[in-house]
């Protein structure tokens, strides 16, 4: 299950955020995003754990906690084909 973790501290790690999301079971990726024009984070990433209860478990535990200065938002991750899916049912004004 991928996960998206927002609201990051710009100095969090991947390392730092791989760790505390391994508190609840296998992380089997784990990126930042970075800005390439300045190279520092955009304050988001994704998580993936290959047990959906494991993700679940961190989702639970981990919204909301406090990683450097900020407090992290923890939810599942929309798929791009969901997205576009989605936008396509919705009626335009």
């Amino acid at each position: 299950m991928k996960l998206l973790i927002r609201n990051l501290d710009r100095a969090t790690t991947q390392d730092e955020l791989r760790t505390l999301f391994e508190g609840y079971g296998v992380v089997q990726s784990c990126t930042i995003v970075i800005d390439p024009a300045t190279q520092s984070s955009k304050g988001f990433g994704f998580i993936e754990m290959p047990k959906a209860g494991d993700a679940k478990a961190a989702t639970i535990n981990l919204n909301g906690h406090t990683l450097g200065a900020n407090k992290i938002r923890v939810k599942k991750a929309e798929d791009k084909a969901d997205e576009k899916a989605q936008s396509a049912e919705k009626p335009s004004e």
